[in-house]
Order: C-alpha cells, then structure tokens, then sequence
C-alpha cells in the first residue's frame, strides 16, 4: 500500500512538475501589468504625466491582456486529463494547480484595472471609471483573441507591428473571431466584477485591523 502511495505521489509530482514552465512565464506576463500599475496609477509620479509615465501606459495596454489570458490554458488541463492520469491525480493535484494559477493571473488583472479606476477617481474623473473598465475588458478581449489564435504576443507591438495591424482588419472583423471576443469580453467582465468585490472588501479589512492598533495606542 505504501509502495503504491508512493508511486501515485511520484506521478502526481511528475504532472505538476510538466506544467510549471509555462505557468511560471504565463503568471510572469500576468504580473507585469500590475506592477506597472503600482509605478503609473499609484506611485509618487503618477500625477505627472512625462514621457516616462505615457511609455508606462503603453506597457500596461500592451501587457494588460496576459493576465486574463491565463483563463484560457484551461486549455492544457483538458489535454491533461486526456494524458489519462488517475482521477486522484487530477482532482488533488492538477485542478487546485491550474486554479491556484489561474487565481493569481486573473487577481493581477483585476488589481491592475483597479489602480486605473483609482487614479481616475483621483484625477476627478469618477464618472469614467465604469467605461475605462468596459474599455480594458474589450481590449483584451481582442488581445486574448490575438494570442491564443493567432499567437501574438505583447511585444509584437514593436518587434511585428507590420503583421500584427494586418491582421487585425483581416481576421478579427470576421463573425467567428467576433463571436469568441465577445463572450470572452462577458467573461472577463463577469469575473472582474466578482473579484473586484472580495478584492476591495479584503482590502477595507485588511485596512480596518491595520488601524485598530494604531487607535489603541491613541486611545491610551
């Protein structure tokens, strides 16, 4: 029995270990946005608006699109499962995997467009926060689009633009590619929506019980 145990978990380990590379490049991408949405949306800067912080804006569009992207290597557990692993392997090891990855790329996601609907709410222009929001789904609805279909990358904006804003007239206007963009955009604004709800209510505790031993100390 113990040799048996031992030898599942070896599997298990073994088809975990086989999805770490492109988990860890993906969740890498995912991250970049959101880290140049700490540096333009909230840092010390951001209120002044250089040529530095436009290049920043154009790295955060461009990148922006990788963190929902990590929605659709649902992909590579479905070939997983069809690999023909033990349903224990599936169901404790790889599943929670892919979830816990998934999480943290769309949780990137949902910050950094978050930091934007702060900075515009600090810039006075509250009213168009909702729309920014509507309007960075979109844009990687199409940017989704672009890389899992037709396997562009971020970078191609500069290193392929050529053939990059050539395709975009000539593939995504077609009714296939339309239908995909669009359900992709309802998704990802779905599951904006629900994280940004516990993402800000975590926050607002998080704030609460970082307060409380401050007033302590006051009140004494």
């Amino acid at each position: 029995m113990t040799a048996e145990i031992l030898a599942w978990f070896d599997a298990s380990l073994h088809a975990a270990k086989g999805n770490l590379s492109f988990m860890v490049w993906n969740t890498f991408l995912a991250i970049i946005p959101f880290i140049v949405s700490l540096w333009i949306f909230r840092g010390r800067g951001s209120g002044v608006r250089r040529l530095s912080w436009w290049v920043g804006l154009g790295v955060f569009v461009a990148f922006l699109p990788n963190a929902p992207y990590v929605l659709t290597d649902i992909i590579h557990l479905v070939n997983d499962i069809r690999r023909g692993h033990s349903i224990w392997t599936i169901s404790l090891i790889l599943v929670p995997q892919y979830l816990l990855f998934m999480l943290i790329g769309f949780e990137a996601y949902v910050a950094s467009v978050i930091n934007l609907g702060h900075y515009l709410k600090q810039q006075g222009l509250r009213r168009w926060v909702f729309a920014a929001e509507l309007l960075m789904h979109a844009l990687c609805a199409i940017g989704i689009y672009l890389g899992r279909f037709l396997r562009f990358n971020s970078w191609d904006i500069v290193t392929n633009s050529n053939t990059l804003f050539y395709s975009i007239p000539n593939e995504v206007v077609q009714k296939r590619p339309l239908v995909i963009m669009l359900t992709t955009f309802f998704v990802i604004a779905l599951l904006y929506w629900l994280l940004k709800q516990v993402t800000l209510a975590l926050a607002f505790y998080w704030r609460n019980q970082r307060r409380q031993p401050e007033q302590s100390m006051i009140s004494h």
